[in-house]
């Protein structure tokens, strides 16, 4: 049995394949934020209760490929922690950890909204914003282990209401998770209107203005991407994801940032729902990943 798990923001997920690829056990548990000692007992519960088999674990950064340490988690308190090391002792089993957006793409490109193409950009827009590709049924993760990094990169032609540059928890300015992560979409909201709502109840109560300079950031954002990348599709995961406007406004907008006559590339929303990332994880041992 394959055993994967999600560790998320706001919640950590599990789930559990049998040889055959199908699910037996689903769980989920919210992350214990701020918390790094409650969030490997979390995992290590997770695991007990899911049963024996071989973990895999998609977290919110990267190990360094230096210290092993966790670097670049949007989960702050994940930050220079030994987290592999700490997970294999409270867990009792060796387990592979990768990026979260990585997982997410994988199980995409594999069996997913991706399926059949050959250069898969999978994007998470949630509480944090993170991207993962992948060429031929295989992750890249790069020398630096930052392949897809997106959402730690500027956002393109900052102007208007796009300044004054927010910071990012990265020390950096103007990233583009500050702008399309679900936090981001509240803070723009908040600034423009003076109102503190969810993402959830922007988007229920169709704020037309909010919502369009969202969908504009991303066009902008995604451009760029395609002009390095040049994917067949690029597929949308987290629960940014679900506003259903971003399938045909995004790509009406980014043929203007786009070097090219015309935009081939695809933009569609996950096939596994939110849970493509637990589904990745699991792949980490025995199955498509691991090829």
């Amino acid at each position: 049995m394959r055993i994967g798990i999600d560790l998320g923001g706001t919640k950590i997920e599990a789930l559990a394949l049998d040889a055959a690829g199908g699910e037996t056990w689903r769980k989920r548990v919210a992350t214990p934020r701020g918390d790094y000692r409650a969030t490997v007992a979390a995992v290590a519960a997770l695991v007990r209760e899911a049963g024996e088999g071989n973990v895999g674990i998609g977290i919110p950064g990267a190990l360094s490929r230096v210290t092993g340490l966790v670097k670049n988690a949007n989960s702050t308190w994940l930050i220079g922690k030994p987290l592999k090391q700490d997970l294999e002792a409270a867990i009792g089993r060796e387990v592979r950890l990768a990026n979260d957006a990585n997982c997410f793409a994988l199980s995409e490109a594999m069996d997913g909204a991706g399926r059949g193409d050959r250069v898969v950009f999978g994007v998470i827009l949630g509480t944090g914003v993170g991207g993962g590709i992948v060429v031929n049924g295989r992750v890249l993760e790069g020398p630096n282990a930052i392949a897809g990094e997106w959402g730690h990169n500027p956002l393109p032609l900052p102007h208007g209401a796009d300044l004054p540059l927010p910071k990012c928890y990265c020390g950096r300015e103007g990233c583009i998770e500050t702008y399309l992560s679900g936090p981001g979409l509240a803070r723009d909201h908040a600034a423009a209107t003076g109102q503190t709502l969810t993402p959830e109840e922007i988007v229920a109560g169709g704020n037309e203005e909010t919502l369009a300079r969202y969908e504009e950031r991303l066009a902008r954002a995604l451009a760029g991407v395609i002009n390095v990348l040049d994917p067949d599709v690029v597929v949308l995961g987290g629960g940014m994801s679900n506003i259903e406007r971003l399938y045909t406004g995004v790509p009406r907008l980014w043929g203007e940032y786009v070097f090219s006559d015309d935009v081939a590339t695809r933009l569609v929303k996950h096939l596994h729902g939110d849970s493509s990332g637990v589904r990745g994880a699991a792949w980490l041992w025995g199955g498509p990943g691991d090829r």
